[in-house]
């Protein structure tokens, strides 16, 4: 028998796919939308915001739009689906065995470079969505799943782009 490490198992791409098409099906029939995560990002920031100064969110153009007294920002499904996402990520790695505090990167960079690098991605990846008015998932899955030329677009442009920008930083990964 093969005691082959778990850490170093995955699931099938293939079947990774389906699932993920499954999972964007039955969110499309329970819930009348597509996948999406900045929304729950812009919800957690006005609820942030209100609870610092709530004069400030309900004096400003932006933020008042999402602030009632009948719902709370944060009420919102797409802030339980991010939940979901984080407690999923974390019991699979959990079951399998990767779950470490640690920094993957080259050993041409320091953990200082790649954790400095990936935020600056995150912040990048998070003002385009806003300015996109959703993200990778909304815009290109959602976006591809229900026909849409503009969804289509835009996985050619993601992947597009990363294609052309991987080069230049290929030496913060290998």
């Amino acid at each position: 028998m093969s005691t082959q490490d778990r850490s170093k198992q995955y699931m099938n791409p293939y079947l990774a796919g389906v699932l993920l098409g499954l999972v964007l099906l039955l969110t499309f029939y329970i819930t009348g939308r597509g996948l999406g995560a900045s929304g729950a990002v812009k919800s957690s920031v006005v609820a942030a915001v209100d609870a610092v100064s709530h004069s400030h969110a309900t004096g400003s153009k932006y933020y008042s739009q999402f602030i009632s007294d009948d719902n709370h920002p944060l009420n919102s499904w797409l802030v339980f689906e991010v939940l979901g996402v984080f407690a999923g990520a974390f019991l699979s790695g959990a079951l399998a065995g990767r779950l470490k505090l640690k920094v993957e990167h080259s050993p041409k960079i320091s953990s200082r470079t790649r954790l400095i690098f990936a935020g600056l991605g995150g912040l990048f990846f998070g003002l385009g969505s806003q300015f996109a008015r959703g993200c990778t998932s909304g815009a290109a899955l959602s976006g591809m799943a229900v026909l849409s030329l503009g969804g289509f677009l835009a996985m050619i442009f993601i992947f597009g782009t990363g294609y052309v920008v991987a080069y230049f930083f290929r030496k913060l990964w290998i």
